[in-house]
């Protein structure tokens, strides 16, 4: 099964490519709260990442420098995030401009899953929705990836470096189990800006190791 912008439960992927760190968790962040929101209220609504950009520092975020997926659910819960549309993306660090009167979403936590369950991580998927996820990408077979079930035996499972939102999951022709995830590289990237990354393959490149899901 794959959750897809026909559902409502995930916005498209955007033409601009983000790579920095920081950028990338709030880009999942964003994300992932906005399928929880569309499951509570029937309303896709595109969330602020340029607010968790310029806002989260307090919580241990350093704007497109480095970031964190739970640091930003905790700005969240704590400060609420507006819409894309009342506080647009640029792409770059700016002065936190945030208007609390504004405020289309917020989340009364998160939940972190067990750590390096694959088994619990495809129910979550199933029936909570996108989960958001901290993989390790710094093999070139992940920068090249163009199409097909990535396989890529030598990534880590601990040394993660990057964030993506995990939208579902399937078998391939060939009986390969993988995972359907959204990445922030742009359309031309991949399967049109995603990747099938291998399933119950031992956690590979740590798909399951930080995979959370905000309560809204």
């Amino acid at each position: 099964m794959v959750w897809n912008p026909s559902q409502k439960f995930l916005q498209p992927v955007q033409s601009d490519i983000i790579k920095q760190s920081g950028a990338l968790a709030n880009s999942v962040v964003a994300g992932a709260l906005e399928g929880q929101l569309f499951r509570k209220t029937r309303q896709l609504v595109s969330l602020s990442e340029q607010q968790l950009l310029d806002c989260s520092w307090l919580n241990g975020n350093s704007g497109c420098a480095s970031g964190a997926i739970e640091h930003a659910f905790e700005y969240v819960e704590f400060e609420g995030l507006q819409s894309d549309a009342t506080y647009p993306y640029e792409g770059k660090d700016g002065m936190c401009r945030f208007n609390p009167k504004n405020s289309k979403a917020t989340c009364s936590g998160f939940e972190e899953l067990p750590s390096g369950d694959e088994t619990i991580l495809q129910k979550a998927v199933a029936v909570i929705g996108p989960i958001s996820a901290a993989i390790d990408t710094k093999r070139n077979t992940f920068q090249f990836y163009s199409s097909g079930v990535y396989d890529e035996p030598y990534c880590s499972t601990s040394d993660l470096d990057h964030a993506v939102l995990i939208v579902g999951y399937g078998t391939d022709k060939r009986g390969q189990d993988y995972w359907m995830v959204k990445n922030s590289w742009g359309v031309q990237w991949g399967e049109k800006g995603y990747i099938r990354m291998s399933r119950n393959r031992n956690n590979q490149c740590g798909i399951a190791t930080r995979a959370s899901f905000p309560f809204v």
